[in-house]
This record gives structure tokens, sequence and C-alpha cells, in this order.
């Protein structure tokens, strides 16, 4: 008999008898765009310039091209678990079947700081842009309505406020979200179809000179990292999101097919449309130009074209609004899953029988964040996004390999192909950039960590579902 901490979960995939009250009405198309609207943000509007000036130059190509390969090797693992494992917890899920309840637990307390610090902070950087247009139009809000206090202000009301319109929109239902994210997708590709046609003809290639100016990887003497590698480590925050998809299983029409579908186009989409956009930016200006909050919409201002400028800031907010709706999505769903299987309150667990939707958890969820969002500048806390979502990845690839040895004959509609290889390969791409974020990141990631057990031993561990069921399966 295993330790009740290990204590697993029994595999019910995709079950019909298994009805969560969950709206199944999501196809491959609508979950493909929930991926899209999830990775493209902050990445490609703001990180890519940062990362230019600061850490890799005209070579932070390279750094897309490295951090996409390391969360393709661990879409292909969501993948194979959401179609064999199911479930709406996303890593959460897969690892309760696989290692046991304590390491779920875990890592479902990592996806809810991924996920709700994501939805605060993105926020902030879109109250920053929309006041920027209302500014614009002679509109601008006072600076004590757009800073928290710590800043000198009382509230940033415009991150508070869209957070509230995104849980009055999440509880009217996922299928009149996903429109809302459709339409909000296409905005923010035609503002990036804009940009690469306006970049195009305007490449210099003296700007890519030289190509890799802070080498593959240095430390500085204020702790601080450069090269391409640590360059890889900051913009894989520009994928975080894609694993949001697979927290949709139980609303997917037909998730065996459709969830990895999503999974996978998504993320090759939107790594295309990374190594373009970088590789076009730094061909326009000199990378030295790009350290600043818009680089984008900065760039094509050098260039003159100003009304290309206002059109991408326009893309801006509609691909931040759609980061924003996807990750809050995402964190109500794990919080549901975590609360059916008693680690957290039961309250949490009920879906409203009209709606078909968590309406409390995405109350409180909503509140919460809100208020996080207009009082706390959450810049310190962004980092830790990183290496969480980190953490999750290299688990999902293992639980690949796990559920294989402890499951050879579990049906798997998506299985990925040569063995063990990628997987593995997930394991230490992901891992290897784990190790270029900073000290103080690992501190703050640790101390967290510390804080979920303390929940676990507490209350997790007497309430669980399985506790009341005897230890679980001890396969």
């Amino acid at each position: 008999m295993p330790l009740p901490i290990f204590r697993t979960k029994p595999i019910n995939a995709n079950d019909p008898a298994c009805d969560t009250g969950l709206k199944k009405c999501l196809t491959a198309f609508d979950l493909t765009l929930l991926g899209i609207g999830a990775i493209i943000g902050t990445g490609i509007f703001v990180l890519t310039g940062i990362a230019a000036a600061n850490q890799a130059g005209p070579a932070v190509v390279l750094s897309f091209v490295i951090s996409g390969v390391a969360c393709a090797f661990a879409a292909l693992a969501y993948a194979e678990l959401a179609a064999a494992v199911g479930g709406c917890g996303s890593a959460y899920g897969y690892s309760y079947v696989a290692f046991g309840e304590i390491v779920a637990w875990v890592i479902g307390w990592i996806l809810l700081l991924e996920y709700s610090v994501s939805v605060a902070a993105v926020a902030n950087g879109w109250s920053g842009y929309f006041n920027n247009a209302l500014s614009a139009m002679g509109m601008g809000l006072p600076d004590m309505l757009t800073k928290a206090p710590e800043l000198g202000g009382i509230i940033n009301l415009p991150a508070a406020a869209i957070i509230l319109i995104l849980m009055g929109l999440l509880i009217v239902g996922i299928k009149q979200s996903a429109q809302l994210n459709t339409a909000m997708v296409f905005v923010k590709v035609l503002a990036i179809a804009i940009f690469v046609g306006i970049a195009a003809f305007n490449v210099d290639p003296v700007n890519w000179q030289p190509f890799m100016p802070y080498g593959w990887f240095n430390t500085l003497p204020d702790g601080k990292t450069t090269g391409v590698l640590a360059g890889a480590s900051l913009v894989f925050f520009a994928y975080v999101g894609f694993d949001a998809v697979s927290t949709a299983v139980e609303e997917a029409k037909d998730p065996q097919r459709d969830v990895p579908v999503g999974i996978i186009a998504s993320l090759a989409f939107c790594t295309v449309i990374y190594i373009i956009v970088s590789g076009l930016l730094t061909g326009i200006v000199p990378y030295t130009e790009l350290g600043v909050s818009s680089p984008v919409s900065h760039a094509l201002q050098l260039l003159g074209y100003n009304w290309a400028s206002a059109l991408v800031a326009t893309g801006v907010i509609a691909g931040l609004t759609t980061v924003m709706l996807v990750l809050y999505y995402g964190l109500t769903r794990i919080i549901l899953a975590m609360s059916r299987d008693g680690l957290m309150s039961p309250f949490l667990s009920r879906v409203d029988p009209e709606r078909r939707t968590p309406v409390r958890v995405i109350v409180i969820t909503g509140i919460i964040m809100s208020l996080a969002a207009g009082l706390f500048p959450l810049g310190a806390l962004a980092e830790l996004v990183n290496i969480g979502t980190l953490a999750a990845f290299v688990l999902v690839c293992l639980g690949v390999i796990v559920m294989r040895i402890r499951h050879p004959n579990l049906p798997r509609p998506f299985k990925n192909p040569f063995g063990h290889l990628f997987p593995i390969l997930g394991m230490i791409s992901c891992a290897g950039l784990m190790a270029f974020l900073p000290a103080q990141t690992w501190l703050r990631f640790l101390v967290w960590l510390s804080i979920g057990l303390i929940v676990y031993f507490t209350y997790s561990i007497r309430h669980s579902k399985l506790a009341a069921q005897g230890n679980g399966n001890a396969d």
C-alpha cells in the first residue's frame, strides 16, 4: 500500500458516463484560436524588443527558436496526455494519475501562481496601452487612477476593470468567450500582418551586425545574465499559455482529437510568427533602439509609419485581452478540478446548471486578481511565471514516460513518435532553461512551494476524495 501522499487517481478519460456539468461546445478550430489567443501577446509586442536590446541582439531569433523547440517537446507531451488521460486540470490532472497526490498538488499550486499572476501582470500592461490610447484622444485618466498606491496612485482602475469585464464574460459561457477570443485573435494577427508587410520592404542587413553581440551566455557582476540562452529563458514567457488549451478537455466536442490539434497547431503557428517578427524587427532598426515597452510600434514610428504604429497599438490591446481571457479561463478550470478532488474547498466545485460554468470560482478569482492588478505592481512576481511553467513542463514530459511504463495498454489516440526520445528531450530542454534563470527567482519559487506544502498537509491531505475512498490506486 503506497503512502497517502502518493495515492493516484484512476483513469476515466472522456468517459461518457462521467458528466461534469460543463458544456461540450469547443471545436479544434476554437481550441487552436484559444491557444493563439493565450500565446500571442506580451511576448511578441514587448519581450521581443527587450530581449534583443538587453540580452541577445539580432540573435533573439535563435532565442525564440530554442524556447520554441523546448515548448514543442512539452506540447507533444501535453497532447498525448490530454488525449489519453483527459480532465480539465491540465498538468495537475496528469500528475495525479502518473505520480500521485503530492506531486499533483505541487503542480496545481504552481499553475495557480502561473495563471493568476500572469493575468494580473498582463492587466497592468493592458492598462498602460489603454490609457495611452485614451490620452491620444484627449481623454487620458489621471495618474492616481492608473497607478498602484506603491507608485503614488490610488488604484490602477483600467487594470482592475478589464479583469471584472472578463469575469462577466466567462460567467456567461465559454462559447461566448471563445467567440470574443476569435474576433480579438483576428485583430492582432491583422496588426502583425501589417507590420510584416511594411517591415519586409524596409530591412537593412547592416542592422543584423553583429548578429550575436552578447554571445551564448554571460553572467554580469550584478547577477544579471545576457546571451542567446538567457534571452531564451526570458522570451519563454512569450509561449506561456498554450498549455491552457489542455484545460478545455471537458468542454471540447471531440477531446481526444481536437485537444492535441489545438495544442500543436497553436504553438506551431505562433512559433513561426515569433521568428518572422523578431527577425524583421531587428532588421529594420538597430537592436539597441528596441528596449522600450512597445518595440513593434516604436520601430514603425522610427520608419515614419505612424498610422501603422497606431494599428499595431490596437493589436496590442486586443492581444493582451485574449491572453488574460484564456489564462483566466484556464485558472478557473484548474481550481475546479482541484476542488472536485477535495484538495480545495468543495464550495468551489459547483457548476451553475443554467450557464454550465463554474460561477463561484470565476467570481472569487476575478475579484482577487482585479484587486491585485489594481493595487500592486506585479513586476517582481511575474518572474515566477517562467520557472513555475518550466517545472510543470518537465513533469508533464516525465509523466508521458511514467504512464507508458505503468499503463502500456492505455488507448492513446495521439502518441509521441520515436519512443521516449521527445519526452526526454523536453525534460532536458525545459530544465536547461530553468538553470539560466536568476537565483532570486529560484528563491521566490521555493517560498511559494513551501506555502503550498503547508496548505496541503494542513487541509488537502485530510479532505482528499481519495482519502475517503481508501488510498487510491497502488499500481
